[in-house]
Protein backbone atom coordinates (compact mmCIF):
# COMPACT_ATOMS: atom_id res chain seq x y z
CA UNK A 1 0.00 0.00 0.00
CA UNK A 2 1.34 3.31 -0.77
CA UNK A 3 1.37 5.67 2.42
CA UNK A 4 -0.40 8.87 2.13
CA UNK A 5 -2.96 10.50 3.57
CA UNK A 6 -5.81 9.07 1.62
CA UNK A 7 -4.71 5.42 2.38
CA UNK A 8 -4.04 6.28 5.90
CA UNK A 9 -7.36 7.37 6.38
CA UNK A 10 -8.82 4.32 4.84
CA UNK A 11 -6.66 2.82 7.54
CA UNK A 12 -8.35 4.22 10.26
CA UNK A 13 -11.36 4.06 9.13
CA UNK A 14 -10.85 0.19 9.07
CA UNK A 15 -8.98 0.33 12.34
CA UNK A 16 -11.39 2.24 13.82
CA UNK A 17 -14.14 -0.50 12.65
CA UNK A 18 -12.51 -3.11 14.25
CA UNK A 19 -12.14 -1.16 17.30
CA UNK A 20 -16.07 -0.80 17.54
CA UNK A 21 -16.64 -4.13 16.44
CA UNK A 22 -14.24 -5.71 19.40
CA UNK A 23 -16.14 -2.82 21.85
CA UNK A 24 -19.76 -4.55 21.28
CA UNK A 25 -18.42 -7.97 22.34
CA UNK A 26 -17.78 -7.46 25.82
CA UNK A 27 -19.93 -8.49 28.28
CA UNK A 28 -21.56 -5.94 31.13
CA UNK A 29 -21.39 -8.42 34.23
CA UNK A 30 -20.83 -5.13 36.59
CA UNK A 31 -24.41 -3.26 35.55
CA UNK A 32 -26.42 -5.28 38.33
CA UNK A 33 -24.10 -3.93 41.00
CA UNK A 34 -23.08 -0.49 39.24
CA UNK A 35 -24.46 3.28 39.22
CA UNK A 36 -22.95 5.19 36.53
CA UNK A 37 -22.82 8.33 36.99
CA UNK A 38 -21.83 11.31 34.85
CA UNK A 39 -18.80 13.24 35.83
CA UNK A 40 -17.62 17.45 35.48
CA UNK A 41 -15.12 17.50 37.07
CA UNK A 42 -11.21 15.27 38.43
CA UNK A 43 -13.17 15.05 41.86
CA UNK A 44 -16.64 13.97 42.60
CA UNK A 45 -18.02 14.70 45.52
CA UNK A 46 -21.04 12.46 46.55
CA UNK A 47 -22.23 14.23 50.05
CA UNK A 48 -26.23 12.55 49.34
CA UNK A 49 -24.80 9.39 50.04
CA UNK A 50 -26.51 8.07 53.43
CA UNK A 51 -29.71 9.98 52.52
CA UNK A 52 -32.85 7.96 51.93
CA UNK A 53 -36.22 9.45 50.51
CA UNK A 54 -38.39 7.46 52.30
CA UNK A 55 -42.61 8.50 52.85
CA UNK A 56 -43.75 9.71 56.14
CA UNK A 57 -47.44 10.84 56.52
CA UNK A 58 -48.54 14.67 55.62
CA UNK A 59 -49.50 16.12 58.58
CA UNK A 60 -49.54 20.21 58.54
CA UNK A 61 -46.62 21.11 56.71
CA UNK A 62 -43.89 19.27 54.81
CA UNK A 63 -41.44 17.90 56.08
CA UNK A 64 -38.13 19.29 55.00
CA UNK A 65 -35.21 16.29 54.90
CA UNK A 66 -31.77 18.13 55.04
CA UNK A 67 -28.85 15.76 52.87
CA UNK A 68 -26.23 14.45 55.44
CA UNK A 69 -22.39 15.89 54.73
CA UNK A 70 -20.27 12.70 54.48
CA UNK A 71 -17.61 14.27 52.76
CA UNK A 72 -16.89 11.06 49.93
CA UNK A 73 -14.99 12.18 46.98
CA UNK A 74 -13.95 9.89 44.11
CA UNK A 75 -11.00 11.18 41.96
CA UNK A 76 -11.50 10.31 38.44
CA UNK A 77 -8.41 7.72 37.40
CA UNK A 78 -6.41 8.08 33.14
CA UNK A 79 -6.38 5.02 31.04
CA UNK A 80 -4.73 4.31 27.98
CA UNK A 81 -3.88 1.17 25.42
CA UNK A 82 -1.72 1.86 22.14
CA UNK A 83 -0.70 -0.06 19.18
CA UNK A 84 2.43 0.95 17.47
CA UNK A 85 1.95 0.11 13.88
CA UNK A 86 5.58 0.74 11.49
CA UNK A 87 5.50 2.52 8.10
CA UNK A 88 7.04 -0.51 6.56
CA UNK A 89 3.97 -2.77 7.33
CA UNK A 90 1.59 -0.78 5.68
CA UNK A 91 4.23 -0.42 2.64
CA UNK A 92 4.48 -4.26 2.67
CA UNK A 93 0.64 -4.56 2.49
CA UNK A 94 0.94 -6.26 6.32
CA UNK A 95 -1.18 -3.94 8.17
CA UNK A 96 -4.07 -6.46 8.44
CA UNK A 97 -2.59 -8.39 10.44
CA UNK A 98 -2.85 -5.45 13.28
CA UNK A 99 -7.08 -5.53 13.04
CA UNK A 100 -7.38 -8.53 15.14
CA UNK A 101 -5.25 -6.10 17.93
CA UNK A 102 -7.60 -2.83 17.28
CA UNK A 103 -10.14 -5.37 17.54
CA UNK A 104 -8.98 -6.89 20.92
CA UNK A 105 -8.27 -3.06 22.25
CA UNK A 106 -11.71 -2.44 21.57
CA UNK A 107 -13.08 -5.37 23.80
CA UNK A 108 -10.66 -4.59 26.51
CA UNK A 109 -11.86 -0.95 26.26
CA UNK A 110 -15.82 -2.07 26.78
CA UNK A 111 -14.92 -4.53 29.71
CA UNK A 112 -12.37 -1.78 31.63
CA UNK A 113 -15.46 -0.57 33.81
CA UNK A 114 -16.03 -4.42 34.93
CA UNK A 115 -12.67 -4.62 35.86
CA UNK A 116 -12.26 -0.94 37.65
CA UNK A 117 -15.39 -2.68 39.27
CA UNK A 118 -15.19 -5.52 40.71
CA UNK A 119 -11.84 -4.73 41.72
CA UNK A 120 -13.34 -1.64 44.19
CA UNK A 121 -15.92 -4.71 45.45
CA UNK A 122 -12.89 -6.65 46.29
CA UNK A 123 -10.97 -4.06 47.81
CA UNK A 124 -14.23 -3.38 49.78
CA UNK A 125 -12.92 -5.67 52.11
CA UNK A 126 -10.66 -3.04 53.29
CA UNK A 127 -11.60 0.08 51.47
CA UNK A 128 -13.87 2.95 53.37
CA UNK A 129 -16.87 3.77 52.14
CA UNK A 130 -18.89 7.06 52.36
CA UNK A 131 -19.45 6.09 56.58
CA UNK A 132 -15.75 5.65 57.13
CA UNK A 133 -16.37 2.03 57.52
CA UNK A 134 -14.73 -0.28 55.00
CA UNK A 135 -18.04 -0.89 52.36
CA UNK A 136 -17.70 -4.36 53.98
CA UNK A 137 -17.62 -4.17 57.85
CA UNK A 138 -18.82 -5.70 61.35
CA UNK A 139 -20.05 -2.03 62.52
CA UNK A 140 -21.84 0.40 60.28
CA UNK A 141 -22.90 3.24 62.36
CA UNK A 142 -26.90 2.86 62.26
CA UNK A 143 -29.07 4.88 64.87
CA UNK A 144 -27.47 3.63 68.42
CA UNK A 145 -25.79 0.41 67.25
CA UNK A 146 -23.74 -1.38 64.35
CA UNK A 147 -24.66 -3.14 60.94
CA UNK A 148 -22.77 -5.41 59.91
CA UNK A 149 -22.70 -6.77 56.02
CA UNK A 150 -19.78 -9.32 55.93
CA UNK A 151 -19.43 -12.98 56.71
CA UNK A 152 -16.17 -14.52 58.36
CA UNK A 153 -12.68 -12.76 58.99
CA UNK A 154 -11.35 -11.55 55.30
CA UNK A 155 -7.43 -11.04 55.62
CA UNK A 156 -6.56 -8.65 52.71
CA UNK A 157 -2.98 -11.08 52.02
CA UNK A 158 -4.89 -13.68 52.11
CA UNK A 159 -8.02 -12.22 49.54
CA UNK A 160 -5.25 -11.47 47.35
CA UNK A 161 -3.30 -14.86 47.46
CA UNK A 162 -6.61 -16.64 46.98
CA UNK A 163 -6.27 -18.14 50.47
CA UNK A 164 -9.83 -16.68 51.24
CA UNK A 165 -12.55 -17.27 48.30
CA UNK A 166 -15.33 -13.92 48.51
CA UNK A 167 -18.86 -14.06 47.20
CA UNK A 168 -20.59 -11.23 47.37
CA UNK A 169 -24.80 -10.76 47.59
CA UNK A 170 -26.44 -7.98 46.05
CA UNK A 171 -29.58 -6.05 45.91
CA UNK A 172 -28.88 -4.81 42.20
CA UNK A 173 -32.77 -3.20 41.81
CA UNK A 174 -32.42 -0.12 43.20
CA UNK A 175 -31.64 2.62 41.39
CA UNK A 176 -28.84 3.79 43.36
CA UNK A 177 -26.24 0.75 43.67
CA UNK A 178 -23.74 -0.94 45.81
CA UNK A 179 -20.45 0.38 43.37
CA UNK A 180 -20.48 3.82 41.83
CA UNK A 181 -18.63 3.76 38.21
CA UNK A 182 -17.64 7.35 37.48
CA UNK A 183 -17.27 9.25 33.46
CA UNK A 184 -15.03 11.68 33.06
CA UNK A 185 -13.98 11.17 29.48
CA UNK A 186 -15.40 7.32 28.28
CA UNK A 187 -13.52 5.59 26.02
CA UNK A 188 -13.05 6.59 22.68
CA UNK A 189 -10.50 5.59 19.63
CA UNK A 190 -7.80 7.83 18.20
CA UNK A 191 -5.30 8.18 15.90
CA UNK A 192 -1.66 9.94 15.53
CA UNK A 193 -1.25 8.79 11.88
CA UNK A 194 -0.39 11.95 9.48
CA UNK A 195 2.53 12.12 7.83
CA UNK A 196 3.86 15.14 9.18
CA UNK A 197 3.87 14.04 12.88
CA UNK A 198 6.77 14.25 15.10
CA UNK A 199 6.57 10.82 15.97
CA UNK A 200 6.16 9.44 12.47
CA UNK A 201 9.51 11.49 11.57
CA UNK A 202 11.10 10.00 14.66
CA UNK A 203 9.97 6.29 14.57
CA UNK A 204 8.45 5.43 11.57
CA UNK A 205 5.33 4.49 12.85
CA UNK A 206 1.91 5.42 13.78
CA UNK A 207 0.04 5.09 16.68
CA UNK A 208 -3.51 3.83 17.19
CA UNK A 209 -5.25 3.74 21.26
CA UNK A 210 -8.22 4.49 23.07
CA UNK A 211 -8.23 6.28 26.50
CA UNK A 212 -10.55 7.31 29.15
CA UNK A 213 -10.75 9.24 32.30
CA UNK A 214 -12.73 7.48 35.21
CA UNK A 215 -12.70 6.14 38.05
CA UNK A 216 -15.22 3.12 40.75
CA UNK A 217 -15.91 3.87 44.26
CA UNK A 218 -18.74 2.63 46.57
CA UNK A 219 -22.26 3.79 46.99
CA UNK A 220 -24.78 1.92 49.27
CA UNK A 221 -23.00 -0.33 51.71
CA UNK A 222 -26.56 -1.62 52.95
CA UNK A 223 -27.04 -3.26 49.20
CA UNK A 224 -24.26 -5.73 49.41
CA UNK A 225 -23.11 -8.37 51.59
CA UNK A 226 -19.36 -9.98 51.06
CA UNK A 227 -18.30 -13.02 52.82
CA UNK A 228 -14.51 -15.42 52.93
CA UNK A 229 -17.21 -17.94 54.61
CA UNK A 230 -17.51 -21.48 52.60
CA UNK A 231 -20.54 -20.35 50.00
CA UNK A 232 -22.90 -23.44 51.69
CA UNK A 233 -26.69 -22.97 52.31
CA UNK A 234 -26.34 -22.27 55.31
CA UNK A 235 -23.91 -19.16 55.01
CA UNK A 236 -26.06 -18.12 51.78
CA UNK A 237 -28.93 -18.09 54.33
CA UNK A 238 -27.49 -15.92 56.85
CA UNK A 239 -26.51 -13.57 53.92
CA UNK A 240 -29.79 -12.93 52.99
CA UNK A 241 -31.17 -12.31 56.18
CA UNK A 242 -28.47 -9.57 56.93
CA UNK A 243 -29.64 -7.80 53.51
CA UNK A 244 -33.28 -8.52 54.21
CA UNK A 245 -32.58 -6.68 57.69
CA UNK A 246 -30.96 -3.90 56.41
CA UNK A 247 -31.58 -0.27 57.41
CA UNK A 248 -30.59 3.46 56.39
CA UNK A 249 -28.59 5.45 58.39
CA UNK A 250 -31.76 7.31 60.12
CA UNK A 251 -33.14 3.39 60.97
CA UNK A 252 -35.83 2.75 58.32
CA UNK A 253 -35.88 -0.03 56.97
CA UNK A 254 -34.84 -0.16 53.51
CA UNK A 255 -36.87 -3.82 51.96
CA UNK A 256 -33.68 -5.16 50.80
CA UNK A 257 -33.94 -8.33 48.79
CA UNK A 258 -31.39 -10.22 47.35
CA UNK A 259 -30.93 -9.89 43.10
CA UNK A 260 -27.38 -11.75 42.33
CA UNK A 261 -25.25 -14.17 43.83
CA UNK A 262 -22.16 -13.11 42.45
CA UNK A 263 -18.87 -15.45 43.01
CA UNK A 264 -15.65 -16.41 41.07
CA UNK A 265 -14.95 -19.06 38.65
CA UNK A 266 -13.76 -21.31 41.71
CA UNK A 267 -17.14 -21.16 43.42
CA UNK A 268 -19.02 -21.42 40.28
CA UNK A 269 -20.49 -25.18 41.32
CA UNK A 270 -21.22 -24.20 44.23
CA UNK A 271 -23.15 -21.15 43.76
CA UNK A 272 -25.51 -23.05 40.80
CA UNK A 273 -26.36 -26.16 43.49
CA UNK A 274 -27.76 -23.63 46.03
CA UNK A 275 -29.75 -21.48 43.34
CA UNK A 276 -30.29 -24.12 40.79
CA UNK A 277 -30.50 -27.43 41.84
CA UNK A 278 -34.13 -28.91 42.32
CA UNK A 279 -32.71 -30.62 45.30
CA UNK A 280 -30.48 -30.08 48.41
CA UNK A 281 -27.51 -32.82 49.14
CA UNK A 282 -29.99 -34.55 51.28
CA UNK A 283 -32.32 -34.85 48.60
CA UNK A 284 -35.00 -32.43 50.47
CA UNK A 285 -36.20 -30.06 48.04
CA UNK A 286 -33.79 -26.99 47.44
CA UNK A 287 -35.67 -23.89 49.40
CA UNK A 288 -33.01 -21.53 48.08
CA UNK A 289 -33.83 -22.55 44.16
CA UNK A 290 -34.28 -19.47 42.15
CA UNK A 291 -34.11 -16.61 44.98
CA UNK A 292 -31.31 -14.87 43.22
CA UNK A 293 -29.42 -15.13 39.73
CA UNK A 294 -25.66 -16.35 39.87
CA UNK A 295 -23.34 -14.21 38.60
CA UNK A 296 -20.34 -15.79 37.77
CA UNK A 297 -17.48 -13.64 36.63
CA UNK A 298 -13.35 -14.04 36.33
CA UNK A 299 -12.85 -10.34 37.35
CA UNK A 300 -13.02 -12.20 41.00
CA UNK A 301 -10.46 -14.81 39.82
CA UNK A 302 -7.39 -15.14 41.97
Amino acid sequence: MIVNSGNLQLLNRAYSAAFNEGFGQAPADHDVLTMDVPSMTAVQEYGWLGQFPGLTEWVGERVLKGIAEHGYVLRNRKFESTVEVGRDAIEDDQHGVYTPLMREMGRAAAAHPCELVFEALLAGFWTTCYDGQYLLDSDHPVGAGTVSNVGGAPVRAQILSGGQTPWFLVDGSRAIKPILFQRRRDYRFEAMDRLEDEHVFSRDAFRYGVDARCSAGYGLWQLVFGSVNALTPDNYDAARQALHEMRGDQGRQLGVMPTHLIVPPSLEKEALEILNADRNSQGATNVWRGTATPLVTPWLAR
